[in-house]
């Protein structure tokens, strides 16, 4: 329904048009929108001459191409520009086009009156035909109302067409289009940005055409009645096209009307003002005329506000609830306007409720504009008093969109909020603004910082309050901003809503990155006695000091780094110069500042390892290139201070600050990085030094013998040495050799304590680590690739010992150690091969594989999962190790260091650990699949058969296969295309068919033929040529081994034979008829049971029948071939898939 212009200006009338002129008799005239587009031809064919009226009209330079009155005739140099070509040229463009049609219906006002009939038809995209014919029922009302019965919207099918009958007094119109042109394209729904230009265009163009034509058109009946009767009655219609656009020009006029008004009313209330102010009695002429002026306005506004009133009832309460979201939105947002606009008319309750049932909407643009229509509202004073019963009303609602799925919606219902506690302080309680800070530790940045504005404007607000209630001369020049920081921290530590203070700070800097930018009152504060001064002067308790500390090193952070903290979206990803350079600037200030400042904060708060792990982590965040970096005496002294809090304390969030400043102090190219070196050079030796002593008096008899005080000295030194080895290599102090002692090897007579033996295990590791990392980046000489490979051995034997010890730290960090090192050595071992002389590479012993793997059995599985298990007796960081235990094993499956069978084991527990692990597990059995096709196949393959042939041992204890088979359903829902995983699919139906038939013959006959009903769960996933290929195959063994069996022994064979049938489709077996095969066999077999059929089975997706190529048919019957086929080496990667297509089957 979109018009072509080009198209239709080369064309001339159609023949649509000419037959309805034909039809409609000498009253009727037509307009042809779609195939002329020099202007419509509409003729007044009353018995008198014919007349031209389209010339002054649909001419940009009509008054130039005039050559007549009468005549009518266009220069041939002139180009014609209908009313629907010039919404696209602007407003000047649009005023020219107007006033000439000004000109014309001034003549003729019925055709130019058709004219403008014909471009809001034209702006629908309705490629038809406007006709009109003449009402003579004048006084009659029953005879109109009558006419208006039957003038139904009755589609008009015959030859391809369909129309719209309506009354626009004095015409009935008739708009006539073909039937194929009612779809869903018109102008307005164009992408973007042509379909929001076009709404902007025709807005335009009605908002210039009641403003060109002011009060002697807008105040015309004839124009008015007609104009308001087509948007009216089009904005009815069923046809979408008519329905919006009219809709749009509709509402858009009213908002023309109400400027019109209002201008009425800017001259009626000075026209009053006129009549009341006093004059002289030889004025009273003129007080008359204001008298007689205002009476005049005062009507027309009334008239004004009539046709108002009748637009509203009759498109504004019918489409405002359209079925279609976007003529809801455009009613919604023009609400707005107009009680803005024109408050005394609209701005009323029974108008309010409107916006408040569309904040209801299921659609987010409509709730969208609804909040932002009431922030309008809200935004001027001067309405305030009008919406006062509207807000004590609907509060709750707001409030509640705040939390609305749209992240939009939630935020602009935040902004209203806050714009609603800044004009009306006391609407919102207590327990509402509770409800509204609590969103500071959203997910939600927009959402989160517009909360901190709220925060921000309440708590300061009130901590202002209290400053200027104790006002008192003499007081410190940081006051005012001591007093905000201290009502900051008391709803930090009242609310009790998160413990980290990183992500209030990123709500609040948008609005109050001054206050926490203020470094040199927070610094001051932390060094105030909370004994001395006043109230809002005094020093902070001692809860405080360690909020504010942890405030401090938040607003570092955020000046230095300056992106949103982890788990938190919506921020800004990139940076724009000038945000570049004011984080230049505040590194800069903050590196100038905390270097003279920290050392006295360390002094000061030397004996808290709570404030010192946040004031210790400031320096991680300073700029090298300041040129305080150079000042030697305030380096040295921040490094003094560091070394005495590493001397007096050993808690692991203060080391672990230590160690990460020292390694950015540490770091090439930086003038702080000498002296830097030398003192964490120091740091290490006096430690060493100090471990040296206690472990050569313990170990002299060939096993950790040490009292409790040199256990806790010894022990206190290893989490020093831990923290520092992580971030630092200190391989050349040899730290291996000192601590390999300590190992349980094999012969030593007794173990060191389980918390010693946790940090020497953890440091060791660190050493392993440091050295494949320094032989990665430097070629690595045979010695030390022999001595790399006996720290390798050495360390794996000590974890495999360990991994049965009685403590779980220990066994967790043996684990955890020993995956760590064997995968940076297999990824180092990738990277660079050695050369012929040197050693060969460390590989895992099988007892190290098993006990991995009896170390995952039995400490990650550790219980069942179930859909309503209560978590109360785990903690999440406990889940969360042991998932972080299970990657890691996984890793090495997938790293080759363990076989690619040692994950079948993992894959058991897909299913009864689906909710805490299976993410991994899919995840290990995509990526294994995409390295080894073949071999993570075999893997599944075990998964399955493992597990039955445990059943099958079981039998008398009442066994079940119902869980076997949920964990084939689950597997088989791992393949995702069944034609590039062929292979994969047929060799697993080619191991189950050999390992159900496998025992035929022997004592116990049939035994593993159950196992066929688990394979049926693969079914589904069989290409209907391989589904006759393995049908065959499965007859094959079953003529041969299976021709004796009893009924109920079959029944396996029955239903997995179903599911082959070649006449079903791709979906899997027949239900109907094997779940009641089923259900009789695990009624009568008890430990063979099956359980009923799934119906995740008959929802795998039908596939299409792929053909195999000659090459694809050999790797088919190797695959498939009679004797079993070998395991292929680690990392060999599966054929790929076939290159041409050929119909034929696989033959087994």
């Amino acid at each position: 329904m979109i018009p072509d212009p080009a198209s239709a200006a080369a064309s001339g009338p159609s023949e649509l048009n000419r037959s309805s002129s034909q039809a409609e008799g000498k009253s009727s005239e037509a307009v042809d929108d779609s195939e002329d587009e020099s202007g419509n031809e509409n003729r007044r064919r009353r018995g008198r001459r014919r007349k031209r009226t389209r010339t002054e009209a649909e001419n940009v330079t009509s008054k130039k191409a005039k050559s007549g009155r009468g005549r009518g005739r266009e220069r041939p140099d002139a180009e014609a520009v209908t009313l629907f070509d010039v919404i696209a040229m602007g407003p000047s463009a649009m005023a020219v086009v107007i006033d000439g049609w000004k000109e014309a219906y001034a003549e003729d006002r019925d055709a130019a009156l058709l004219d403008l009939v014909g471009f809001f038809v034209r702006c629908c995209g309705c490629r038809g035909v406007v006709t009109a014919e003449m009402c003579h029922v004048r006084g009659d009302g029953e005879a109109v109302d009558k006419m208006l019965d039957e003038l139904e919207e009755d589609p008009d099918e015959v030859a391809g067409l369909q129309s719209k009958k309506f009354l626009a007094f004095p015409w009935i119109l008739t708009v006539t289009w073909p039937t194929h042109a009612d779809s869903g394209k018109y102008p307005l729904s164009q992408p973007a940005p042509r379909g929001r230009r076009f709404h902007s265009d025709l807005s335009d163009f009605v908002r210039v055409l009641v403003r060109r034509c002011g009060c002697g058109l807008v105040f015309d009946s004839y124009l008015m009645t007609a104009l308001v009767s087509l948007l009216s009655h089009l904005s009815d219609c069923r046809v979408r096209a008519f329905r919006h656009t009219c809709t749009l020009a509709a509402v858009k006029l009213l908002s023309s009307l109400i400027e019109v008004a209002a201008d009425l009313s800017v001259g009626l209330a000075t026209s009053q003002d006129l009549q009341r102010a006093p004059r002289p009695k030889r004025q009273k002429a003129r007080a008359e005329r204001a008298r007689h002026k205002a009476e005049e306005l005062r009507e027309k506004r009334a008239e004004l506000e009539g046709t108002m009133d009748v637009l509203f009832k009759a498109v504004f309460l019918k489409r405002y609830r359209d079925v279609h979201p976007e003529i809801r939105s455009l009613c919604v947002e023009e609400l707005a306007l107009w009680m803005r606009r024109y408050s005394s008319v609209f701005l009323s309750d029974c108008h309010l409720k409107y916006l408040d049932w569309a904040s209801y909407d299921k659609v987010p643009d409509v709730r969208l504009k609804c909040v932002l229509g009431l922030q309008s509202l809200y935004g001027d004073p001067a309405l305030l008093p009008q919406l006062d019963l509207f807000t004590a009303r609907f509060k709750d609602r707001l409030i509640s969109m705040t939390l609305d799925k749209d992240h939009q919606v939630a935020l602009q219902a935040m902004k209203l909020l806050l714009l609603i506690s800044k004009t009306c302080p006391d609407v919102l309680s207590s327990e509402d603004q509770e409800l509204l800070l609590r969103l500071v530790y959203c997910s939600q940045r927009p959402l989160a910082a517009a909360a901190g504005e709220l925060l921000f404007f309440r708590l300061v607000s009130a901590a202002d309050d209290e400053l200027a209630a104790n006002k008192s001369p003499g007081e410190s020049p940081h006051r005012q901003s001591f007093a905000r920081l201290k009502a900051l921290l008391d709803f930090f530590q009242a609310s009790k809503l998160h413990e980290h203070v990183v992500y209030l700070v990123d709500s609040l800097w948008d609005c109050s990155g001054g206050l926490l930018k203020d470094w040199p009152a927070i610094t001051s504060l932390l060094l105030r006695d909370p004994r001395r001064g006043s109230l809002p002067s005094a020093g902070l308790a001692r809860e405080q000091d360690a909020a504010l500390a942890e405030l401090a090193l938040a607003s570092v952070r955020q000046a230095s780094e300056g992106p949103a903290p982890v788990g938190r979206t919506g921020a800004k990803k990139v940076m724009s110069s000038r945000e570049k350079k004011v984080q230049l600037d505040d590194c800069a200030e903050l590196t100038r500042h905390f270097l003279s400042a920290l050392p006295q904060l360390l002094a000061k708060f030397s004996d808290r390892p709570d404030v010192l792990a946040s004031l210790m982590t400031i320096p991680q965040y300073f700029l090298p290139e300041s040129p305080e970096a150079r000042n030697a005496q305030s380096v040295s002294g921040l490094l003094s201070q560091m070394r005495l809090a590493l001397e007096f304390h050993a808690d692991a969030a203060v080391l672990e600050a230590a160690s990460r400043s020292f390694l950015r102090l540490c770091a090439e190219g930086t003038a702080w990085a000498p002296p830097a070196r030398a003192a964490r050079d120091s740091v290490v030796r006096d430690w060493l030094e100090q471990l040296r002593v206690p472990l050569s008096a313990s170990l002299e008899s060939c096993a950790f013998s040490a009292d409790e005080g040199q256990t806790g000295a010894v022990l206190v030194l290893l989490r020093k040495l831990c923290a520092f080895h992580n971030c630092h290599d200190l391989s050349s102090w040899n730290v291996f050799g000192l601590l390999s002692p300590l190992l349980p090897l094999q012969g030593c007579p007794s173990w060191p304590p389980p918390q010693v033996l946790k940090e020497v295990l953890q440091c060791l590791c660190y050493c392993v680590l440091w050295s494949l990392s320094r032989s990665g980046d430097i070629p690595t000489s045979r010695e030390d690739a022999e001595r790399q490979r006996l720290q390798l051995r050495v360390l794996s034997e000590a974890s495999r010992r360990c991994l049965s010890h009685a403590d779980r730290d220990v066994r967790r960090q043996a684990f955890v150690g020993a995956c760590d090192v064997l995968s940076a050595h297999s990824y180092q071992r990738r990277l660079r091969h050695l050369g012929p002389r040197g050693p060969p590479p460390y590989a895992a012993t099988p007892k190290l594989q098993m006990a991995l793997l009896n170390f995952v059995r039995q400490n990650v599985f550790v219980q069942p999962d179930r859909d309503h298990q209560s978590k109360d007796e785990e903690t999440l960081e406990d889940l969360d190790a042991r998932r972080r235990m299970l990657a890691a094993y996984c890793k090495l499956v997938l790293d080759g260091v363990l076989d690619m069978s040692m994950a079948a084991d993992i894959f058991t527990f897909y299913v009864t650990h689906h909710r805490d692990f299976g993410d991994i597990i899919k995840e290990t059995v995509h990526r294994s699949r995409a390295l080894d096709r073949l071999g993570s196949t075999r893997g599944l393959v075990l998964a399955l058969q493992q597990p039955f042939e445990r059943l099958q041992r079981q039998r008398g204890s009442g066994g079940t296969l119902d869980g076997l088979r949920d964990l084939a359903k689950g597997l088989a829902l791992t393949f995702g295309d069944p034609v590039e995983l062929r292979e994969c699919v047929v060799l697993i139906h080619r191991s189950g068919v050999e390992f159900a038939f496998r025992d035929c013959g022997s004592s116990a006959p049939a035994s593993f033929l159950p196992y066929l009903s688990v394979l049926a769960e693969f079914s589904g996933k069989l290409l209907k040529p391989d589904k006759r290929t393995v049908l065959a195959y499965l007859q094959k063994h079953a003529s041969e081994s299976a021709a004796g069996l009893s009924e109920r022994r079959r029944r396996p064979l029955l239903r997995y034979r179903a599911s082959l049938s070649a006449e079903g489709d791709d979906r899997g077996p027949d239900r109907k008829r094997t779940g009641r095969c089923d259900a009789a066999e695990n009624q009568q077999e008890g430990a063979e049971s099956h359980g009923p059929p799934s119906p995740a089975e008959t929802a795998v997706a039908k596939v299409d029948t792929w053909s195999l190529s000659s090459k694809s048919v050999r790797r088919a019957r190797d695959a498939l071939g009679k004797r079993r086929p070998t395991r292929p080496a680690l990392g060999t990667r599966p054929t790929p898939p076939p290159d041409e297509d050929e119909d034929v089957d696989v033959d087994i």
